[in-house]
Parts: C-alpha cells; sequence; structure tokens
C-alpha cells in the first residue's frame, strides 16, 4: 500500500550555505524540541533543502 500522507513544506533553504552551517537541519531541530515532528530532504530542482512534516492524509 502507498504511503497515504500529506507533505507540507516549513521552510526552505538554499543548498549553497556556508561551509559547516546546517540552517534546515538547525530549524528541523527546532521544530522537533516542539512536538512537530519534521525531517530534512533535498529538492534538487531548486538546489535547497527543505524542512518538511508529514501528516496522515484524511
Amino acid at each position: 500500500m502507498p504511503d497515504q500522507s500529506t507533505r507540507t513544506v516549513l521552510e526552505r533553504f538554499p543548498a549553497g550555505g556556508p561551509r559547516g552551517s546546517w540552517p534546515a537541519d538547525e530549524h528541523a531541530a527546532q521544530q522537533q524540541a516542539q512536538g512537530q515532528p519534521t525531517r530534512v530532504v533535498m529538492d534538487l530542482r531548486t538546489d535547497s533543502f527543505l524542512v518538511i512534516a508529514d501528516s496522515p492524509a484524511a
């Protein structure tokens, strides 16, 4: 059975950030600390990191 969840993009970050900087991961960690399950994915088309939240489809 396919995954029946809805993805919401919470924030976008450019992939070319300064060396050693992980703003997408830091934002995801802040959201998780507030109880929002998030993850970071790479959007190759836009060369961006996306912080997304999955929620079950109705």
